[in-house]
């Protein structure tokens, strides 16, 4: 049988190639054999009287085997007489393939039950490779030759013809139960959940998982084949993800709910992946994707008579309100009508999938999902799961209804599938009245799984709509018993506000826009990202522009330039607020304001120059003249410009010219007028205030004359 290329890709994943080992050919005689000897010990001793519950035949018959070399290693070292040098050559050979069943059998001893199963067929290929490298070695090596026991010589040709006979061997009760498994599976496969009492019999009796403990070490075991395959696994991925959510169904089922470690300090599981579930939200969108208007990622984006695209309900919303201009460029709309932009839909929908981000375009489909979302039995054995886990969060003790949230919190976190289903069950009023838990735990688990459940865009309007779930949230942000329970809450005001009808609403719950500044300022690392982010999005609407001055939010971000972490951020945000003339005078009479975006300029991030140069010009059209005079009166400003000129981004390219034109604006009405700022549109000029989104500039050629030094 042609098991080589059968299970090629097994043997990638067991053994290094060949010449990761070397025969140790140099070595005399001697030296060879007792290394020889040596392997075979101690293969000997730690795999002697093996009893896998998979696997246990074949595994049994290569120790067996290995028994035999080893009595012929003993002989032919007792003998002391020098080996012809095909006979060394054929023992450097045997030296890498008894490395070979070393480390077959370690992976048999290690490896989970349910993952030997999964995988018994290829296994056995291996089992039978082995044993036809095996019959090969011993079939040339020259037993005529040396001198040997006749005892041993008829063992040694004893084990030569069991080799030739060597079949591919699979045990038929292995079979027997890996179809049996497959066909749970395929059940749920086809939208069926299997009987209790069949699934109770097959993982209890037959596979001998007789507790939480047992069942979660293989579900672990096959999360991680999938991640350490880097793709190349068989069965897919999407299969073995299909067979870890029956399990943790299995493990809800059979054992009720139960934990190995419940508590902060103890789950070093879920500690692990705590700085990791919010990681979606961090994504930075690329400029190109996010609507000129509300800077949110568009997710149905039109293009208007200007040939300029917007998301479809920002740009509605402008021209209802009133708004006949280009919000970009200024033009006079000649009409209003809107042309979906197809190819920016096309482009957005792919970066979405690259980082697992929920696109909800209202062109699909309700319901549904990318091409590489779960497996279907995946999704059918995840919602049986969130049933148990629901009903828990309903009815259950008050330790059951926090080991509920906990697993509810996990399985938000696998898919937008799962986020979809968990919400529509109604896990969210249940996840709220935990919110405000005396339990350290459940409140952080629940807080978690809100967060995780928000991801998914058409979940924020459940969290939204139940009542007092919004002011929960808000009253864990301000005095959570634990600090992850604080920052996870200001993740979840940043995940609720990228919807833009709800940036107001966030902002005007009662605190939580302080809560927001006080973590920027004292808050961990982490917590100063969660609250800077959160921060900008409820920047993007203008309305919270006097709620941002008054609760200090403006300070606390002109704070947040001097540091690296969230500077960044602050800079954006800084960039959007001071388009409201009254941050703008606020900001403008802060030192330290101009002076942090200056240093950023100076040596910040590509981005962090962008927005920096950006915060810099709106502060000039939105403070008035003493604001201008204060940012173009900064000595390092024309050198600063030029270089972003030449070596910034696009927008930071844009950005600096046009604050270039607001020096040769302002040296001309210095000049000519008296300073009256003509050309330039100041506080007090009608164009700045009768767009107070504009966003991008359009690009004028600028007289190199500006840069010159001034003698």
């Amino acid at each position: 049988m042609a098991s080589a290329a059968i299970f090629s890709s097994l043997r990638r994943r067991i053994f290094p190639p060949v010449n990761a080992f070397l025969a140790p050919v140099d070595l005399t005689n001697a030296a060879l054999l007792n290394a020889l000897r040596g392997v075979t010990s101690e293969l000997e001793s730690s795999f002697s009287g093996l009893n896998l519950l998979f696997q246990r035949e074949n595994s049994r018959s290569l120790v067996r085997k290995i028994e035999v070399i080893h009595v012929l290693l003993e002989n032919l070292s007792e003998s002391g007489l020098s080996l012809p040098p095909s006979a060394v050559l054929c023992l450097g050979e045997m030296y890498v393939m008894l490395y070979r069943c070393k480390m077959l059998l370690e992976y048999c001893v290690r490896s989970s039950g349910l993952w030997l199963l999964i995988q018994c067929l290829s296994v056995s290929g291996q089992f039978h490779d082995l044993n036809l490298e095996m019959s090969t070695l011993l079939d040339v090596f020259p037993l005529d030759e040396v001198a040997m026991n006749d005892d041993v010589r008829e063992q040694v040709e004893l084990l030569r013809k069991q080799c030739r006979k060597a079949e591919y061997f699979v045990d038929i009760k292995d079979e027997i139960l890996r179809f049996e498994l497959f066909s749970y599976l395929d059940e749920f496969e086809h939208g069926n959940v299997p009987l209790a009492e069949e699934l109770s019999c097959f993982f209890i009796e037959k596979l001998r998982i007789m507790d939480v403990e047992c069942i979660m070490s293989e579900i672990e075991f096959l999360e991680e084949q999938i991640v350490n395959s880097e793709g190349d696994i068989e069965p897919t991925a999407s299969v073995l993800y299909g067979f870890v959510a029956m399990c943790r169904y299995c493990r809800f089922l059979l054992f009720g709910i139960k934990n190995v470690e419940l508590g902060l300090e103890n789950d070093k599981r879920e500690k692990r992946m705590t700085s990791q579930e919010t990681e979606e939200s961090y994504v930075s969108v690329p400029v190109d994707f996010t609507c000129p208007i509300t800077l949110d990622l568009m997710m149905d984006p039109v293009i208007i008579c200007t040939g300029q695209t917007y998301d479809r309900s920002s740009i509605t919303r402008w021209v209802k309100d009133g708004n006949y201009t280009c919000p970009k460029t200024g033009q006079d709309l000649i009409h209003t009508h809107l042309v979906p932009n197809r190819a920016m839909r096309h482009f957005i929908m792919h970066w979405c999938n690259a980082y697992g981000i929920s696109y909800d375009s209202p062109i699909d489909s309700p319901g549904k999902f990318s091409a590489s979302s779960a497996s279907k039995a995946a999704i059918e054995a995840n919602k049986a799961t969130a049933q148990l886990l629901i009903h828990q969060l309903a009815n259950g003790s008050q330790g059951a209804k926090t080991v509920a949230a906990q697993e509810i919190r996990l399985l938000a976190k696998t898919g937008r599938e799962n986020r979809a289903y968990i919400a529509d069950a109604g896990a969210i009023p249940h996840l709220k009245a935990l919110l405000s838990s005396l339990n350290a735990v459940a409140q952080e688990n629940s807080v978690t799984a809100i967060l995780n459940l928000s991801i998914y865009g058409k979940n924020k309007k459940h969290i939204m709509d139940e009542a007092g779930c919004l002011g929960s949230i808000v009253e864990v942000l301000r005095f959570g018993h634990t600090t992850e329970a604080r920052e996870n809450a200001a993740a979840t005001l940043f995940s609720l506000s990228a919807v833009h009808d709800y940036k107001k609403r966030i902002a005007q719950e009662d605190g939580a826009v302080e809560a927001l500044a006080w973590l920027l300022m004292q808050g961990t690392e982490r917590g100063k990202k969660d609250a800077v982010t959160a921060l900008f999005n409820l920047s993007t609407h203008m309305d919270n522009c006097a709620k941002m001055i008054d609760s200090g939010a403006v300070a606390a971000l002109i704070w947040a330039l001097s540091h690296d972490s969230v500077s960044e951020e602050a800079a954006g945000a800084i960039a959007i607020l001071v388009r409201h003339p009254t941050v703008a005078k606020a900001v403008g009479n802060e030192e330290t304001a101009v002076a942090g975006l200056i240093d950023m300029m100076r040596c910040g991030s590509p981005k962090g120059k962008e927005n920096a140069v950006a915060a810099l010009l709106e502060l000039c059209r939105g403070g008035g003249e003493a604001a201008t005079q204060r940012v173009l009166e900064v000595p390092a400003m024309l050198v600063l410009l030029q270089s972003l000129l030449f070596t910034g981004t696009k927008r930071a390219r844009r950005k600096a010219a046009s604050l270039a034109r607001v020096f040769q604006s302002c040296e001309s009405a210095s000049l000519h007028l008296n300073g009256s700022g003509v050309g330039y549109a100041f506080a007090g000029n009608s164009a700045a205030n009768a767009d107070p989104s504009f966003a991008e500039d359009i690009l004028l050629p600028v007289p190199i004359s500006i840069f010159l030094p001034v003698v």
